[in-house]
């Protein structure tokens, strides 16, 4: 039943990303807060990446952040219902399924902590893309006066 309701999580949560990042950009909007970006991204996994509009990359933190939690969750309840005498079930002992479920605990947090500092660095870098992607623009004047000095 668990695991019913992580994968239906997991799969509105893909819905949501693509829905919310089919918002149109705007043209004159040059700047993204980094503060925005990063109070998203503490609201939910991927969410720094949908503020800068980046819906790849937020597809991506949700997936595995929900693949890693779904994973913590199955190796901690076969850790607490592991049956010593019939362990012939069991592909792994006891002991690995602890170390398995706290890698996943830690993998969960390195995921969380890598969208937030993903969304505030994005948002930085957001003119970036803008200021690139102008011609530049040589006033050949301005060189003959350096020259003569």
């Amino acid at each position: 039943m668990i695991v019913l309701f992580f994968r239906s999580l997991f799969i509105i949560s893909c819905f949501l990303s693509l829905l919310f990042s089919q918002t149109q950009r705007d043209s004159l909007s040059i700047y993204k807060s980094p503060k925005k970006a990063a109070l998203s991204a503490l609201a939910f996994p991927g969410g720094g990446q949908l503020y800068n509009g980046k819906k790849l990359k937020a597809s991506l933190i949700m997936s595995m952040e929900l693949y890693s939690i779904l994973n913590w969750h199955t190796n901690s309840d076969l850790y607490h219902n592991y049956d010593e005498q019939n362990n012939s079930k069991y592909p792994f002992p006891k002991h690995r399924y602890l170390e398995k479920r706290n890698k996943y605990v830690w993998w969960i947090g390195f995921i969380y902590i890598y969208g937030l500092i993903d969304a505030v660095v994005d948002a930085h870098l957001y003119p970036f893309e803008n200021i690139m992607g102008e011609d530049i623009y040589l006033d050949k004047s301005s060189i003959k006066k350096k020259e003569n000095k």
